[in-house]
This record gives structure tokens, C-alpha cells and sequence, in this order.
């Protein structure tokens, strides 16, 4: 039999962090929120029914019940739903994964597919609720706290699916890629690494686990060094910076957050520098380099750059905290991971299998590979997405390594940009606004806007108004996706 800690949630679980949201005096042990999980398939049949040959979704926030949503998915792969994706949007990633029951808060619930079955956690780890068509069941989870867990912690994680999580829009349609227990393990081991997390690490999550940047960094790799975990549901930048002189050590985030709590250190006079402040992590988008030294002179601690996707599990490189941080570049490769940069492939139409060349020279652009543990077997239904070069995945971005071993970015290969470290895909906007009865033609193009990298222009030719078109973009859309700038044409005769 297989060592039980090749399972990602039982790997969270065996090393002891604690969890839970700001403001909760008593985070909850992690060992205690998978007990949970598993206790609630022991106790629920009906649960094990609507699984039974299907994966499982999760729509929550961040928070503890996210890693029970994860121990009560069984090994299954677990469908992460974004909380600010549009009922349309749930229902295609329901639909495309075979979802047989959703996770899910009473909140959000409104907002999952009608007729399918329901566990709400909205007092996890102590009870759920099993909402199907036949029957609602209230399962009491209070036998959990005798979970006791023994295996090897470096155990290689399972190659089988552990999460799925859609993305690489580029043609207009998400994919789901799929990341397996050994995927994720390894890329949290290694974000311990770099980061040097320990059992005494406090580290102050601000991003959605439904993406694997905050979930892998700000919450698995914690964890797994056995430190606490401090979540934040909706991102408050004056209470964030209050809570970074109040034992924080880890701070992880994207550009835009960096800006927002720097804005907010800078306005309310936070004083970080005899604070337990260690690490801070940035990734999801470009950081310019001013904000780098911004937040250097203000809060004494350095901000170190990160690189990664979806398909990697996510990150690659690293400026880890046992190298001195080289502003302006990605960092180093991630323990594990190989990383080189190749001629591009060609884009938006990347063939599958991009063929095998030879990696260039410091100094030379080309596209960024990475290959290792961490790298996705690929998406569902044999869906194209990334080109592969070999056992190269190709990013879509276009850097270069300097002489010392960092890599520096130069910018997109593939049609996307990003917003508050979300990626926006022109074309799945295009093609949802092309759906509205009306509509003969759309363009998307980003609007570059320092705070949060950039916004949306939409021109629209129809005969439609701005009104229908942003009324049809909320119900089609995430709310990061959602137009700043709407311009309506007529089409000329």
C-alpha cells in the first residue's frame, strides 16, 4: 500500500500548521480540517453517491474549510472554482469535469448549477450540510479530533489528479489542467525550501486558494513547515497592514496588493522595521522594479520575485530568501525544476508538440520552458493548450537568463495580459460578447494601469447599447473580467 502522505491533503495534515481567518485567536490545527473531511464521507452517503465515478468542485473562500473541501474530495480531482466567477462560468467548469458535488458556502451556493448536490461548510470543521435532490442531511464531523497520521514526509506524492483548475483561455474556451498529488507536493516542498519556512512562520495569506499562487504559496507551504496560516476572505489593505506588525513573518501577494498595502503602510505610519516581517513574496504579474525598491526603503524587507503558471503548480523561479534578491528579474530556478529558454514557439496558434531545439544562449530572448515534477501530465479531453518542446512545457513568456543564473522577462509570447495578477484571455471575451444577440464584432485590448497592471477596453459594433453589453458581461463573466471602458459602433453600411 501506498505511503498515505502521497496524498496532498494528508501531506497538510501530518505537518501540523495551523490554520485560520484574521481575527480568529484559535486558528484550526490542519490534521483537525482534514479529520473533517474524511469524517463527513464516513457519515454521508449520499455524498459518496453523487462522487461516486465524478470529481468534485470547490467554490469557497479562502479559509480553513478549503482544506477540508480538499480531505472530503477523496483523492478525486477537485474542480478550484474561482469565488468571483460568474454563474455561467461555474456551470461550464461543472459541466466540462464531470462535477458530481460542489463545496461551497451558503453565500455562494446561489451560484452553483440547479440540481446539483450541495456541501455546504459554513461551520467546518464541527458540521456540514449535504444538500442532493432527495434529501438534506446535517452531518455532525465532532469524531475528527483522533486523526493520527504516520508516513514519510518526503514521500513522493501520488500521479494521479489532485486539483483541476481552468485557465490558458487563449482560444477562447478555459482549459482544465490537471495537477496531480505529486505536482503539488513538489512545488510546495520547494516553495518551503526557498522560502525557508519553519514552524514558527506566521504567514499572512491574501490570495484566493482557488489559484494555486496563493494556494501552494501562501497556504500549503506553511503548512506543511508546520507554521501558522492567517486568512484573509476579502483583501482589506488598511487591516493587512496593521497585521504586518503583529507577528506576520510571510507576506505573499501580487503586484496590486504590494501597491495597495504599501499606499496603506505609507498613510497610517506602520513602522516595520523591528517587526517579525522575513519574506515577502510576489508573483502573478510583472513587478516593477520602483515598487521593488518602494517597499524595500519603506518596510526594510526586501521583496523577492517569483515566476510560475497554472500548469507548473505554479512556480519555477525564485529569488529565495538564501540568495541575495536581484531586483528586476525572476529569480532562480525552483528546486526540482529545470528552466531554459528556447526559440519561441509560434502564437496564437502553437502547435501541440512545439518539436525539440536546442536551449539558447545567456543573453538571448527567447520563450521560457520549464520542465520537473511540478509540470501538469496536461489538461482534460486531451484539450491543446501549451506547446511542448519534449518534456518542455512552454510558458507563452519571453525572458533571458543573465550570467548569474536569473532570469529576466521581457513580455508576452502568448495573446493574454493580466489584471490584479489575474490572466485575461482577449479572446474569451471576445466570444462571450459575440454571443449577445446584436453584436457583429469585438475587440479587447488592456489598458495599462500602474495599480493593477491593467484594465479592459471592449469596442463593440452592433446594435447594441454600453448598458446591454456590461449587463451581458456580468452574467458571463468574472468580476475581475468585467470591462473598464465599454465603446458601442454601428456597423457602416
Amino acid at each position: 500500500m501506498s505511503d498515505p502522505l502521497a496524498l496532498f491533503p494528508l501531506a497538510l495534515a501530518a505537518g501540523r500548521g495551523r490554520i485560520g481567518a484574521v481575527g480568529d485567536d484559535t486558528p484550526l490545527d490542519a490534521q483537525q480540517l482534514v479529520a473533517a473531511g474524511l469524517t463527513l464521507l464516513q457519515r454521508s452517503a449520499p455524498l459518496v453517491r453523487a462522487l461516486s465515478g465524478r470529481r468534485s468542485a470547490v467554490l469557497l473562500p479562502t479559509g480553513p474549510a478549503f482544506v477540508t473541501a480538499l480531505a472530503a474530495s477523496e483523492g478525486r480531482g477537485a474542480v478550484l472554482v474561482n469565488p468571483l466567477a460568474a454563474p455561467r462560468e461555474i456551470a461550464f467548469q461543472c459541466e466540462d469535469a464531470n462535477v458530481g458535488a460542489v463545496f461551497t458556502t451558503s453565500a455562494l451556493a446561489p451560484r452553483v448549477p440547479a440540481g446539483l448536490p450541495i456541501v455546504l461548510l459554513d461551520d467546518a470543521p464541527r458540521r456540514a450540510r449535504v444538500v442532493t435532490a432527495e434529501r438534506t442531511q446535517d452531518v455532525d464531523l465532532g469524531s475528527h479530533f483522533g486523526l493520527s497520521i504516520e508516513g514519510e514526509s518526503d514521500v513522493p506524492g501520488r500521479d494521479e489528479e489532485a486539483v483541476i483548475v481552468y485557465t490558458s483561455a487563449m482560444a477562447g474556451t478555459p482549459l482544465g489542467a490537471v495537477l496531480t498529488h505529486a505536482n503539488l507536493l513538489a512545488n510546495a516542498r520547494a516553495t518551503a525550501d526557498a522560502a525557508a519556512n519553519v514552524a514558527s512562520d506566521d504567514a499572512l495569506a491574501l490570495l484566493p486558494f482557488s489559484h494555486l499562487f496563493g494556494l501552494t504559496v501562501a497556504g500549503a507551504a506553511p503548512l506543511l513547515a508546520g507554521g501558522r496560516v492567517r486568512t484573509m476572505e476579502r483583501f482589506n489593505p488598511a487591516r493587512a497592514a496593521e497585521l504586518l506588525v503583529d507577528g506576520i513573518t510571510e507576506v505573499v501577494g501580487v503586484p496590486a496588493v504590494f501597491n495597495a498595502l504599501l499606499a496603506a503602510i505609507e498613510r497610517r505610519g506602520v513602522d516595520l522595521r523591528d517587526s517579525a516581517l522575513r519574506v515577502c513574496i510576489c508573483g502573478g504579474a510583472v513587478l516593477p522594479i520602483e515598487l521593488q525598491d518602494r517597499w524595500a526603503d519603506v518596510t526594510g524587507v526586501e521583496l523577492r520575485q517569483g515566476y510560475g503558471l497554472t500548469e507548473a503548480a505554479p512556480v519555477c523561479l525564485f529569488n529565495r530568501v538564501d540568495r541575495p534578491n536581484v531586483r528586476g528579474t525572476l529569480g532562480v530556478p525552483f528546486p526540482g525544476v529545470d528552466v531554459a529558454i528556447m526559440p519561441p514557439a509560434h502564437y496564437p496558434a502553437a502547435q501541440h508538440d512545439a518539436g525539440d531545439v536546442a536551449p539558447l544562449r545567456d543573453g538571448q530572448r527567447g520563450e521560457i520552458c520549464v520542465r520537473g515534477q511540478n509540470v501538469s501530465p496536461g489538461y482534460l479531453r486531451d484539450a491543446v493548450g501549451l506547446p511542448r518542446r519534449g518534456d518542455w512545457l512552454c510558458t507563452g513568456d519571453e525572458g533571458f537568463r543573465n550570467p548569474d543564473g536569473t532570469i529576466r522577462f521581457t513580455g508576452l509570447l502568448k495573446p493574454m495580459f493580466t489584471r490584479n495578477g489575474f490572466n485575461i484571455y482577449p479572446r474569451e471575451i471576445e466570444r462571450a460578447v459575440l454571443e449577445l444577440p446584436g453584436v457583429t464584432a469585438v475587440d479587447v485590448r488592456p489598458i495599462p494601469e500602474p495599480s493593477k497592471e491593467n484594465d479592459i477596453t471592449l469596442r463593440v459594433t452592433g446594435s447594441v447599447t454600453e448598458e446591454e453589453v456590461r449587463a451581458w458581461c456580468e452574467q458571463r463573466l468574472s468580476a475581475y473580467k468585467q470591462p473598464t471602458l465599454v465603446e458601442t459602433a454601428t456597423p457602416s453600411r
